[in-house]
C-alpha cells in the first residue's frame, strides 16, 4: 500500500498518485529492458555492424561474464524507447547493478517529466511537471531489475550463431551477442518482464547485447511488436564505478 505526503485536495492527490504509479512502472520496466504494452512475438535481432578489421583487446565472452558476477558496480544509464522509428520516452539515471538494485532516474516523454529514487527499502517518485510537487513514497518491488549477465548467458547457450564477434562501442572493445529468446527463458533472470509480457500474450523478443572485457553490459537492445508497430528499447551503460549509496530524497 502506498504512503503519501501531506493531504492535498482529493482530486489533486489522485492525479499525483496516478502519475506516480505510472512513472514507477515506466522507470522500472525501462531498467529491466521492457517498456510499453507489447503484443506478439519479438522481431529478429539486428544484424551485426562489426567491422571486418580485428578489434584490439579481443576477449572471450564466457570468461568475461564469469568475472562480471564477482563484483557489483554502479553505472550511468540512458534508455530510449522507440516505436515505428519515433522516440517515445527517455530515461537517464545511475544505478547499482549486480547487487540489490538501488538508484535514481529521470523519465521524460511528451507531457511527462518524473524523477524516481529507489533505496534499499522503498521507491520515491516526484512529478516535475507539477510545480511544488513533493515525493511520493511506495514499497519497492523485490524483482525490478533484469540480470543482464543472465541475458548474455542465455544468448550464448543458443550456440555459435549468437556470437557476432568483437566491435567497438563508445571507444571500448565489446563483444556483440544477438538472438531471439522465448519468453519462458527469461522467467528466472527477469521475472518482472516475464510477468508483464505473459499478461500481454508476448511469446518472445529479439535481443542484441554488447559486453565489455569485465562482462558488464555496455549496450542492450530489445525488439518486439507493440500493437502492430515495431518497437525497440535501447539502453546504454557508461561511467562504471564502485557500488554507491542512494538515500531517500528530502522534501
Amino acid at each position: 500500500m502506498m504512503t503519501f505526503p501531506a493531504r492535498p485536495a482529493r482530486r489533486a492527490r489522485r492525479t499525483t498518485v496516478s502519475a506516480a504509479v505510472a512513472v514507477v512502472a515506466v522507470g522500472l520496466s525501462v531498467l529491466s529492458g521492457c517498456k510499453g504494452s507489447p503484443s506478439g512475438a519479438g522481431t529478429p535481432a539486428a544484424a551485426s555492424s562489426a567491422s571486418a578489421a580485428p578489434v584490439a583487446g579481443a576477449f572471450e565472452p564466457e570468461q568475461a561474464l564469469a568475472e562480471a558476477e564477482k563484483t557489483p558496480y554502479a553505472a550511468s544509464i540512458k534508455a530510449v524507447t522507440e516505436a515505428a522509428g519515433q522516440e517515445l520516452s527517455t530515461m537517464t539515471g545511475r544505478s547499482n547493478l549486480g547487487t540489490l538494485f538501488t538508484g535514481r532516474a529521470e523519465i521524460r516523454s511528451t507531457g511527462l517529466w518524473m524523477e524516481t529514487v529507489t533505496t534499499a527499502d522503498a521507491n520515491y517518485v516526484r512529478n516535475r511537471t507539477q510545480q511544488g510537487s513533493g515525493w511520493v513514497k511506495a514499497p519497492r518491488s523485490p524483482d525490478n531489475e533484469a540480470n543482464y549477465a543472465g541475458y548474455a548467458k542465455l544468448l550464448l547457450a543458443a550456440g555459435p550463431s549468437a556470437k557476432k564477434g568483437m566491435e567497438t562501442r563508445g571507444g571500448v572493445p565489446a563483444y556483440h551477442l544477438a538472438g531471439h529468446l522465448a519468453l519462458d527463458q527469461v522467467a528466472s533472470i527477469d521475472p518482472r518482464t516475464h510477468r508483464s509480457m505473459t499478461a500481454k500474450g508476448v511469446t518472445g523478443f529479439g535481443i542484441d547485447q554488447w559486453i565489455d572485457s569485465q562482462g558488464r553490459t555496455v549496450r542492450f537492445e530489445q525488439r518486439m511488436e507493440m500493437r502492430g508497430v515495431q518497437a525497440v528499447n535501447k539502453v546504454d551503460f557508461s561511467e562504471f564505478g564502485p557500488v554507491e549509496t542512494f538515500a531517500a530524497p528530502q522534501g
